[in-house]
């Protein structure tokens, strides 16, 4: 049995980052379905059946595409989360002032009072409590 599945897997794409995407998104739909939510259950079959497409497809050049362009959307998001809790972490020790000229993003340490800051890109100096 074993054999046969993988002689019909044969040459096909198969599962990837995207395939795991649209499937838990297909579950979140179901499991939204249940609270009788108007065409939630549709975009579930959706999902669901795009990545069995994709999983069965012998295109796999065009399916990898797909893959990148999805990686690429995925790791802009996580640049962007990651962006928000460094600043997050940042705000505890640090002040983050913009220059009024330039607008180039120049960090503060706290705690110091009325300072002069210089901005290392335009150096223009303005004055900001830290």
């Amino acid at each position: 049995m074993r054999e046969k599945i993988y002689r019909f897997m044969m040459g096909r794409y198969g599962n990837d980052r995207f395939n795991r995407f649209l499937t838990i998104l297909s579950v979140v739909f179901l499991i939204l379905s249940m609270f009788r939510i108007p065409f939630v259950y549709i975009l579930a079959l959706v999902c669901l059946g795009y990545a069995w497409f994709r999983m069965m497809s012998k295109n796999t050049y065009k399916r990898s595409l797909e893959n990148n362009k999805y990686m690429q959307y995925e790791y802009k998001i996580k640049q962007w989360f990651s962006k928000i809790k460094w600043r997050f972490q940042q705000s505890k020790t640090h002040h983050i002032y913009k220059c009024p000229s330039c607008k180039q993003k120049i960090r503060v340490p706290r705690g110091k009072g009325k300072i002069e800051i210089r901005c290392p890109k335009c150096g223009q100096t303005f004055i900001k409590k830290s």
